[in-house]
């Protein structure tokens, strides 16, 4: 059952109906919608602490500005909650994430209202400028373009790159930075630590009132607008902390810092903003997770929290956590600091995501050795391998969904130069209710492409160490090991670790009807349906390939040879993946056979469960059984 709106924001069913309010109620409607999202999050689990924050910016910005004729993108969606809420989404908003329900981030096929599809970092500015100058090349100049980025996506190379371009031009672009010091972990960095200088110090907050004197204390412009603009310009180069300003050095205006829970000073100064021609830039200061004491005080934890306790703030854990395998992230981060012990050439580098990678576990323990390089997946994996250049053995961590943004890296910077890092890719295949732009489905394929790469992929955390164990010897090269989130199968998990023969299979099971070769996680799926066939009188053999590359030729040979029916398991784009590999490797020695291959379609996938989403791609447990019987 959805949540009740307040008595504001249940009138609210768009921005025209925003529009309708006087400024005056706008407070009372961001405490409403702080409160409806509250609501329905507590129950049903959501990017709560970004969206929260941003409620203020979200009604402003619908208010002054007339979207979706103006062009507005928020750079990433975990800030959209608010947005999403006014734009006609009120009343599904509590199928958010869920499956065939609305997306967690902004979707163009969702909404006329979402401009552009947001889930990775520092794309907004980029999309916004082309728009900008899409809107120039038609002649439509009355039209406004608004991206709104968080302070840690904004130091992303995509933005320094888009932000060059735009100050270039004379495009009519607003960007709009929510300054909240945090993405998921602390903004790392020297811009970082840029914004905090610019909030604290004096100089700054004395421009901070003369802009708001300027331009909110009633002033409207009119001829005198040139003459205004240039004296903010002065003041900015004359009271910026004797240095000049970042963004004007990128040739936008910048207007700020101001309050970002202040609706109504934002509206009059967005109001303004308006007719100011060019790009210009206004720093805004927030609070992530603003209304929700336990998530102002743990913003890291809070940022996506799970179910939680709506009087209390306090998070409810939905399952018992004695006798639970342990999350494959969790062994990695220890595992990592385990291995880090014994060779000091290991570092460990994550682009913003160290707590939920468990990279964080070697942050505290080495922390010399361990980095954080901020949103910047292009930097971290060739940071890494400039380490492995001059002897270092990096363990690179990174989202698989975040990797694609690095392809060109691994390719020219690392697996040319056959450079020994090891790539640890975090939430491989399906992810659940972060959908299509999260999902890490496509990582076996593209990386089977490319040459010089071991390709691996654990099926229970022992194989996860052993892994990452063989990874750092001698001469191994570039090692890419793959697995996915959440729990694994084993609670005893902490073995001794064991060399692996790179390139080798194993044999799970024996059998003499169908054979079926899985890599991963997946393969547990396998074993469980292995046993439901069993008892059935269904005689099943079980393969676990372990490396995609190089692949078990004499493994497969063995297949082949004893089965004309094989199936294939993977947590991944069939397309590219285990199963056409297997169909390569048959192709190329002639043999005959049917090889079924289950796994991700060749289709973007939305957000569910992981129950949901497997059974609904064909290759959870029932899927698999279901397949061997159609065939026997």
């Amino acid at each position: 059952m959805s949540a009740k709106p307040g008595l504001l924001l249940s009138t609210i069913n768009s921005p025209a109906d925003l529009k309708k309010l006087g400024e005056d109620q706008l407070p009372a409607l961001c405490k409403e919608i702080r409160e409806f999202i509250i609501d329905v999050t507590c129950k049903n689990p959501g990017h709560l602490g970004a969206s929260l924050g941003a409620v203020e910016l979200a009604v402003a910005i619908h208010y002054v500005f007339d979207t979706p004729y103006d062009k507005l993108i928020w750079d990433v969606g975990h800030q959209a909650y608010a947005h999403k809420i006014i734009t006609g989404r009120r009343d599904v908003f509590h199928t958010n994430r869920k499956y065939k329900g609305i997306s967690g981030f902004p979707k163009r096929s969702e909404s006329e209202y979402d401009a552009f599809g947001t889930g990775h970092s520092s794309t907004s500015i980029s999309a916004s400028l082309g728009m900008a100058i899409a809107s120039g090349l038609k002649e439509d100049n009355g039209r406004l373009h608004i991206a709104v980025i968080g302070d840690a996506s904004i130091a992303g190379g995509m933005a320094m790159e888009a932000m060059n371009h735009a100050g270039a031009s004379n495009a009519n672009l607003l960007v709009i930075l929510n300054d909240n010091g945090i993405a998921i972990d602390r903004s790392e960095g020297a811009m970082s630590q840029y914004l905090t200088d610019i909030v604290s110090s004096k100089a700054y907050n004395k421009f901070k009132d003369k802009i708001w004197y300027l331009l909110g204390g009633g002033t409207k412009y009119g001829k005198n607008t040139r003459a205004i603009v240039k004296q903010i310009s002065n003041a900015a180069k004359t009271t910026f902390l004797q240095r000049s300003n970042l963004f004007e050095a990128f040739n936008f205006r910048y207007f700020g810092p101001v309050d970002g829970h202040d609706v109504i000073r934002l509206t009059k100064l967005l109001r303004d903003l308006k007719r100011i021609q060019g790009p210009k830039l206004l720093h805004a200061i927030t609070t992530k997770g603003k209304g929700l004491k336990l998530a102002e005080k743990n913003q890291t934890r809070y940022h996506s929290p799970g179910i939680f306790d709506r009087a209390t703030g306090k998070i409810i854990e939905t399952e018992s956590q004695e006798k639970l395998a342990p999350r494959y992230q969790t062994v990695f981060g220890k595992t990592l600091v385990e291995l880090a012990e014994q060779n000091d050439r290991i570092v460990g580098i994550t682009p913003a995501m160290s707590s939920g990678s468990s990279m964080n576990i070697m942050m505290e323990k080495i922390p010399e050795r361990a980095f954080d390089v901020g949103i910047a997946e292009q930097h971290a994996v060739t940071f890494a391998a400039g380490l492995a250049a001059e002897g270092m053995v990096p363990y690179c961590n990174i989202y698989s969904t975040f990797m694609q943004r690095a392809y060109d890296q691994v390719i020219h910077d690392v697996a040319l130069q056959q450079l020994p890092v090891v790539f640890c890719l975090d939430r491989g295949g399906l992810v659940g209710e972060d959908g299509a732009t999260h999902h890490g489905t496509f990582d076996l394929a593209y990386f089977r492409a490319i040459p010089g790469l071991t390709i691996c992929s654990p099926m229970n955390e022992e194989e996860l160490r052993n892994m990452m164990y063989a990874a750092q010897l001698p001469g191994k090269g570039p090692f890419v090991i793959r697995y996915p989130r959440g729990r694994g199968v084993m609670a005893d998990w902490k073995t001794a670790f064991k060399e692996l023969s790179v390139g080798k299979g194993r044999v799970i099971r024996k059998g003499s009807g169908i054979a079926v070769i899985s890599i991963g996680h997946a393969g547990n799926s396998v074993m469980q349906a292995t046993k439901i066939l069993i008892k059935e009188g269904i005689d099943v053999a079980h393969y676990d390939i372990r490396f995609l590359k190089p692949i078990d030729e004499d493994l497969l040979h063995d297949i082949f040879q004893h089965f004309d029916k094989i199936i294939t398991v993977e947590d991944g784009t069939i397309t590219g993946g285990l199963g056409s590999a297997v169909l390569e490797f048959m192709a190329d020695h002639n043999y005959r056979a049917k090889v079924i291959r289950l796994g991700v379609p060749d289709r973007f996938i939305k957000q569910g469960s992981m129950e949901e989403l497997h059974k609904a791609c064909g290759y959870d447990i029932e899927g698999i059984v279901d397949c061997v019987r159609r065939e026997m």
